[in-house]
């Protein structure tokens, strides 16, 4: 890594505690993308794994690391000097929009399924069980910890970029179903989704509570999950004999 004294950035970015292969790269890409050959671009980041692999890239791509130096908060800030225009990132930037998600789900008898997606598998049990102990996690208690999930990654990712340390955080969620019945066939019409859904955000972190707030606000309006359930999504399904 060449090292530049005092480098004087002209755009700066922040990618929190993503890592190169979360979307920090596309990130980096496009604070770039403006910016003229030889301009220099600020990257602070608090992941690890960014000390490694972003000099990686940039020697890949043939841009110019020029130093990193400690930052505020945990952070470090990475120097980069743009070498020339980034061809293909309005490409790969539409790629990323475009990207669909998979799933296959196999029937394993009785009231339970595993799902497989990509490297990963796991078991659901029936869409609902009112038992408090069950054999396997229903299909609407994965729902909601999919939900608490993304609002918790999601915010510590946020408050990162801030400079904010988050010392301990717990989302707890909890829905109702509008009629739960027409799911069992006692009643024959209705709405079995959920009729609401509310989540309860407990965290410890060094800022005051209207600044977390506001981060929970940000989070919410750029969260894949729950935006899928305040905006009601097109869904449709064929059977296919095998």
């Amino acid at each position: 890594m060449a090292v530049e004294h005092d480098p004087i950035p002209d755009a700066m970015c922040d990618g929190g505690d993503l890592d190169c292969g979360s979307g920090l790269l596309l990130i980096i890409r496009n604070a770039m993308d403006p910016l003229p050959s030889g301009a220099v671009l600020e990257v602070r980041s608090r992941e690890i794994s960014v000390k490694e692999d972003l000099p990686a890239w940039c020697r890949l791509v043939g841009h110019d690391m020029l130093t990193a130096k400690p930052g505020d908060a945990g952070s470090t800030s990475y120097f980069i000097r743009k070498k020339a225009a980034d061809a293909v990132l309005k490409q790969d930037l539409e790629q990323a929009r475009n990207y669909v998600w998979r799933a296959r789900v196999r029937g394993r008898g009785g009231m339970a399924a595993e799902i497989f997606v990509r490297n990963h598998s796991f078991t659901v049990g029936q869409p609902a069980s009112f038992d408090t102990a069950d054999q396997a996690i229903s299909a609407i208690e994965y729902l909601l910890g999919s939900l608490g999930a993304c609002i918790a990654v999601g915010l510590q990712w946020r408050a990162s970029q801030k400079g904010i340390t988050v010392h301990n955080l717990e989302v707890a969620l909890q829905a109702r179903a509008e009629d739960i019945l027409v799911y069992l066939g006692v009643h024959g019409t209705g709405n079995p989704g959920l009729a609401d859904a509310r989540a309860v955000v407990y965290v410890d972190a060094d800022a005051e509570t209207e600044t977390l707030q506001e981060l929970l606000d940000e989070t919410i309006r750029r969260s894949p999950v729950a935006q899928t359930f305040l905006n009601a999504v097109p869904f449709h399904a064929d059977i296919r004999k095998a």
